[in-house]
């Protein structure tokens, strides 16, 4: 199987062999500590193995270690699947708190795997031989990106349901934020094994910068340029390196590799067609009505202003039903948010107890609607009958730089420019309406919109945002 399992060459294109990811027999399993009774707020049983993933370059093996965790008086039915966990840390029992451990009780799983660097993944000299051999041929199937991480939580999965004796079939959550929420994208995509999603700061949508469009990566170049002259006549600190070359804005699905392939030889085109090829295989958000027919249910929090997630405007306008929660003013390194934003949201919490034990759900995705006259801006937005927002409050930013600009990054939601929306019982919508500020080119806004969620004895606060939108006004 180990030609299925790299698939350097498979006649379809496919970015993965499917029966390859899902043959137990080629894990190659090393038990490390077999199964064994773990006290702590809930009792478990648990087994640590490492698995063989594939091959990200000829002989250059990938394995990694899996962390299986099953309630102690039963199988487990369906788990909770994550990747962010450090390599030390697994050698570690691991005592379930919080929504871990109402999991468990439940019935439902836990499946730990190491989706890092690998350097930090204890594989320093495969990263380094996968990158140049990825930047050399442009085969996905080198890149850590495109393969390598989503294949380890796909072959985890294979792992625990080859467990027969502790694992029975069921829901498979995944749950993580950057690059633990960008390869369960793929891998969401790829296996219908899995079927939900809670993803933080990653790419979910196909938008021009990431398809390497020639015209808008120019375009982002001049606003560059622009912005860092505006820094410049304010006296202020400028970073060229974060301004002219950051390392992930703009990147098709996580770092931008862009100017090393071009340096390599390849073609601006070359580019193009790899992102182009990669698209349906890695973004959410074409492929949601195709995912929500299989029973899959995902959720997002790009962050306001985050360098991964770097493209709000364009997936708003273009995607407006993918459900995403925004915290004003937040993102990788981010550490100040807005002082109106909420401070003890419990999504994650919820999204996974709704998805594998039902019950109440989080609010669904709202309609927005805005008019702009010489006066003022109205805003409204709209929720479907019976999903019963408790809040609105909205935020507002003037003539912000484009996706994917330093600009993006550096123009924050101004700490007065938020306030709480109105509601309107007939059509079940909050409302807002704002004096229109004078010589300004453009406003951007979204809102966000409480429910809160009883389960027993416990609530969870929960917020789902409208989608992003950018409005001109001249």
């Amino acid at each position: 199987m180990e030609a299925g399992l790299l698939a350097l060459a498979t006649q379809a294109g496919e970015l993965f062999d499917m029966t390859a990811i899902r043959d137990a027999t080629t894990l190659d399993v090393k038990v490390l500590k077999d199964w064994h009774s773990v006290r702590g707020e809930v009792m478990t049983r648990q087994k640590l193995i490492t698995i063989r993933v594939g091959e990200l370059v000829p002989g250059g093996e990938y394995r990694l270690p899996v962390r299986l965790i099953v309630p102690h008086d039963r199988k487990a039915k369906g788990f909770h699947l994550t990747g962010g966990h450090q390599l030390g840390n697994m050698q570690n029992d691991f005592p379930p708190r919080g929504v871990d451990a109402e999991l468990l009780r439940g019935g439902v799983g836990l499946v730990f795997t190491v989706v890092q660097v690998l350097p930090a993944s204890g594989l320093p000299e495969l990263g380094r031989m996968a990158e140049r051999q990825f930047i050399k041929t442009l085969n996905p199937k080198h890149s850590i990106q495109y393969w390598g991480w989503p294949a380890a939580l796909m072959r985890a999965t294979t792992a625990a349901y080859a467990e027969k004796d502790h694992f029975e079939r069921g829901k498979v959550a995944m749950s993580g934020g950057s690059k633990n929420g960008a390869s369960p994208s793929v891998a969401l995509l790829q296996d219908d094994r899995l079927t939900a999603l809670h993803a933080s700061v990653s790419p979910i949508w196909p938008s021009p910068l990431r398809l390497c469009d020639e015209k808008t990566w120019a375009d982002l170049g001049k606003t560059n340029k622009q912005y860092a002259a505006r820094l410049r006549s304010q006296s202020k600190r400028i970073n060229e390196r974060q301004i002219f070359n950051h390392s992930f804005l703009g990147g098709t699905f996580g770092p931008v590799y862009n100017r090393d392939a071009i340096e390599a030889g390849h073609k601006w085109s070359d580019l193009e067609r790899l992102a182009k090829s990669m698209s349906p295989q890695v973004f959410i958000a074409p492929k949601l009505t195709e995912l929500k027919k299989r029973g899959v249910e995902v959720l997002f929090h790009p962050g306001t202003h985050d360098f991964v997630a770097f493209d709000l405007a364009w997936g708003g306008k273009h995607y407006p039903n993918v459900p995403v929660y925004l915290r004003a003013n937040s993102g990788h390194g981010i550490r100040e948010p807005h002082p109106a934003a909420e401070r003890s949201e419990q999504n994650k919490a919820a999204f996974l107890l709704h998805h594998f034990f039902g019950g109440e759900g989080l609010l669904p995705s709202p309609r927005v609607k805005s008019w702009v006259n010489e006066e003022k801006i109205e805003i409204k937005v709209s929720f479907p009958a019976g999903a019963q927002a408790q809040s609105g409050q909205i935020w507002w930013i003037y003539d912000r730089g484009p996706d994917g600009s330093a600009a993006y990054l550096g123009d924050l939601f101004p700490k007065n420019q938020s306030a709480p929306m109105k509601y309107q019982k007939e059509d079940n919508s909050w409302n807002f309406t704002l004096p229109r500020a004078a010589g300004k080119k453009h406003i951007d806004f979204f809102s966000n919109h409480r429910k809160i969620i009883r389960r027993g004895d416990k609530t969870y606060k929960t917020y789902i945002s409208s989608p992003y939108t950018r409005v001109l006004l001249n």
